[in-house]
């Protein structure tokens, strides 16, 4: 009856406009999906900000670096510690892990813990269908790894939860496959547009997304933009409008600085090579490994901890990274030492963290390897070209960032308004443009995701 009443008034409202009715419906269903899937990232934020409270902080001592815009609201008065419990940080990442593990065991038939890879597989051979309580419990099993210390980011799973609940809402109206495909691609861009607070970034990932080469799934733009707004506006409302990070002012006013970006560009190509080859390593090594899953996950978040009980930045999301990238003006040499040993850290931590069976996405720890090795890069570029070539770091965190992301992800078009949404710096598209063009192409057949098909004839 309410499906029935439903049509009635859209047929009606649109008719009256002269509108097309499928059209209508396809962007009244698309901001539906907006709402709903920018209330549950609510949820899945703030359950991250109490697990990594109350264990992270509470038990052990670890108070870290964030993002600027995470420290704008945060929820939990900030604490300050002279030292973190070091071997109570050493074994929490291997409990959190395994108690993820085991919530995901009991109450979701979708145990997949790979939440991006997984979206593309089920977008691809399952029609698009999820079952929804993989929107509960795959939000409190990342939030539980990565407030533990878990090196991992929580964007890799939203795009599962928001598929899941763009498919939710398909299956509650009864649609067709076509159409459940349409809304799934729709929350997974409600989702990242919301987290990250880069709304058309996130459409545009959603269109990107299922695809190595240079294609899109084009019928999803549209329903994209409404969902990934819609979400944006409801997760602003409760978090607030500023971007995720903080930047300096950089401006691109230098044409021969194209030259120092197109090494940036070959840097970030075969970072992101490296990133993806450490990563497929790991993951064999663990699958190859003739032992029990909670085995694997536990020697992973322990081989995690022991690496954080040295490096403690790379525990978590490491957003701390990035905007220390962002903030770092113009430093010494020494710290491009100390930003390439994050990029080669974080990679390890991550591959064994989400390699073991972990559950927690790649996206992130991207985003912090492809920053680390911009910053790097950019130091270097300041101490040997000539000061009249006015070369940023800070800027070339952010070029590296995209190029890294371009490589990675296989997304260009989103790398390159993603970074500017992250940080409202929209100065840096030229270079930015030029970078990711570069490791696009020279990563071709290389990905972090099995599941994308090459193109849409594949």
């Amino acid at each position: 009856m309410f499906r029935k009443m439903t049509i009635g008034m859209w047929r009606f409202w649109f008719a009256g406009k002269g509108m097309s009715i499928e059209t209508g419906r396809i962007f009244a269903l698309s901001a539906i999906v907006g709402a709903f899937t920018g209330f549950v990232t609510v949820g899945f934020y703030f359950i991250i900000e109490v697990c990594r409270h109350y264990l992270s902080v509470s038990l052990g001592h670890l108070t870290l670096a964030v993002a600027a815009g995470e420290a704008a609201k945060p929820l939990f008065a900030a604490e300050s510690f002279a030292e973190p419990r070091r071997w109570v940080m050493l074994f929490l990442p291997a409990a959190g892990a395994v108690a993820a593990a085991l919530l995901i065991k009991w109450f979701s038939p979708f145990t997949h813990a790979r939440g991006t890879d997984s979206a593309v597989y089920v977008y691809h051979h399952l029609k698009a269908r999820f079952s929804a309580m993989v929107i509960p419990t795959k939000a409190v099993a990342s939030a539980i790894v990565i407030g533990s210390g878990g090196s991992a980011g929580y964007e890799g799973p939203m795009t599962l939860i928001g598929s899941a609940c763009g498919s939710s809402i398909a299956r509650v109206f009864r649609l067709d496959v076509p159409t459940r495909r349409l809304l799934m691609a729709a929350g997974l861009a409600a989702g990242i547009g919301a987290l990250f607070r880069a709304p058309l970034a996130g459409a545009l990932f959603a269109a990107e997304i299922f695809y190595s080469n240079a294609d899109i799934e084009y019928e999803a733009l549209l329903p994209s933009f409404v969902a990934s707004a819609v979400s944006y506006t409801v997760f602003s409302v409760f978090t607030g409008w500023h971007p995720l990070f903080r930047m300096p002012d950089c401006a691109f006013d230098n044409g021969f600085r194209l030259l120092p970006y197109l090494a940036l560009g070959f840097i970030s190509a075969f970072g992101a090579k490296g990133y993806i080859a450490v990563f497929r390593g790991m993951d064999r090594k663990f699958k190859k490994w003739k032992a029990n899953n909670y085995l694997k996950i536990a020697v992973g978040g322990l081989l995690v901890g022991a690496i954080g009980f040295a490096v403690p930045e790379i525990l978590g999301n490491s957003y701390g990274i990035i905007q220390q990238a962002f903030d770092c003006g113009s430093p010494d040499l020494r710290m491009a030492a100390v930003f390439l040993m994050f990029y080669f850290v974080k990679a390890v931590a991550t591959s064994l963290t989400v390699g073991s069976g972990g559950s927690g996405g790649v996206f992130g720890p991207a985003l912090v390897c492809g920053a680390s090795l911009g910053a790097a890069t950019g130091i270097v570029m300041l101490h040997a070209l000539p000061e009249s070539m006015g070369i940023h770091p800070p800027a070339f965190a952010l070029v590296g960032m995209a190029g890294f992301i371009a490589a990675a992800i296989r997304t260009p078009i989103t790398a390159i308004v993603m970074v500017a949404e992250l940080t409202g710096n929209h100065e840096l598209l030229l270079p930015t443009m030029w970078v990711c063009g570069i490791s696009f192409w020279l990563t071709r057949g290389w990905t972090l995701y099995r599941s994308q098909l090459a193109s849409r004839r594949a």
